[in-house]
């Protein structure tokens, strides 16, 4: 059931002032206030209208809401041995590569396992790295990570082309 309450929700989560929302549903301020409060009943049709209004409002959230800033980059001539120890010091599953401000390639906790035969001493990450984290950026919506969460451990974030932040699904479950 649509109660006044429950649109007074909607209208805060979506960011619009009671003011702006009357505004753009062509009624008064006071009205919005009143149905809000549940002093009034209104009509169907201004429900309706009040409805599709804060869902085009509704804000999105965005990938830089999200990211964790604190990333642990790894270089590629880095042996595999000090992935390992920076992944079980950080409490992480995976790492990007970088090289000079570029990312090159991934190392995670599957990339170990898959080498466990080899020396993690003498093995050196560009030996055994997996391809990048895919990339989106600061801007972008989350519902573009599950999709690539489902195919990767990681997802990069990006402002200029400078990487910003990591996310994980991790990331995205803390948000429940």
């Amino acid at each position: 059931m649509i109660t006044g309450k429950y649109l007074k929700g909607l209208r805060e989560k979506a960011g619009i002032s009671q003011t702006e929302l009357a505004r753009l549903a062509d009624i008064s301020q006071a009205h919005i206030a009143k149905i809000e409060t549940e002093k009034v009943n209104p009509r169907l049709s201004t429900v309706n209208t009040l409805l599709s209004i804060l869902q085009k409002a509704k804000k999105e959230t965005l990938c830089k809401e999200v990211m964790s800033k604190k990333m642990i980059p790894i270089k590629p001539e880095d042996s595999a041995k000090k992935a390992i120890t920076l992944m079980r010091s950080f409490d992480i599953s995976q790492l990007p590569v970088m090289e000079k401000g570029t990312v090159i390639g991934a190392v995670t906790e599957t990339t170990i396992l898959r080498n466990m035969g080899k020396n993690p001493d003498h093995v050196k990450v560009k030996e055994i790295m997996d391809p990048p984290f895919p990339i989106v950026s600061e801007e972008d919506a989350i519902s573009v990570l599950p999709d690539l969460l489902g195919l990767r451990q990681a997802v990069l974030v990006c402002r200029k082309g400078k990487i910003t932040g990591i996310i994980t699904k991790f990331n995205l479950l803390d948000r429940g």
